[in-house]
């Protein structure tokens, strides 16, 4: 009976990540085979992907979380805390409020507008206010 429970689990778990949410993919670009899969839990979008063009959206306050590769993400709308993992990402938020976290490796940051508190710990990694 408990292995069917967490075989159910699991399941959900795919199909929730499968299903994404918050995001438009650039399908113009030369990336439109990339794969990517924002998944919001609680206030906070978890966005992973490889090679994509894509806009996020923290709308008024949701916290975001990213990982992979190679991305260029345009983020909307205010993001309360921002925590930018992966390898050679270039990221450009609207506005971050609290802390923006940039752990991982080449990572181009910018943002537009806020005072969060910034920690660079990623080797190669740059965060500037535009």
């Amino acid at each position: 009976m408990n292995s069917i429970k967490i075989a159910g689990v699991f399941l959900a778990a795919a199909c929730i990540g499968l299903t994404g949410c918050t995001s438009t993919k650039d399908s113009g670009s030369a990336d439109s085979h990339a794969t990517n899969f924002p998944v919001e839990v609680g206030n906070t979008i978890n966005y992973s992907s490889t090679g994509s063009n894509t806009v996020l959206d923290c709308a008024n306050g949701k916290s975001l979380t990213v990982g992979g590769a190679n991305n260029t993400l345009t983020v909307n709308g205010t993001c309360a805390t921002v925590n930018i993992g992966g390898t050679d990402n270039k990221v450009t938020l609207n506005k971050v409020t609290t802390e923006l976290d940039v752990v991982g490796m080449n990572a181009m940051v910018t943002y537009k507008d806020g005072a969060p508190k910034v920690t660079t710990t990623g080797k190669g990694s740059t965060v500037h206010k535009s």
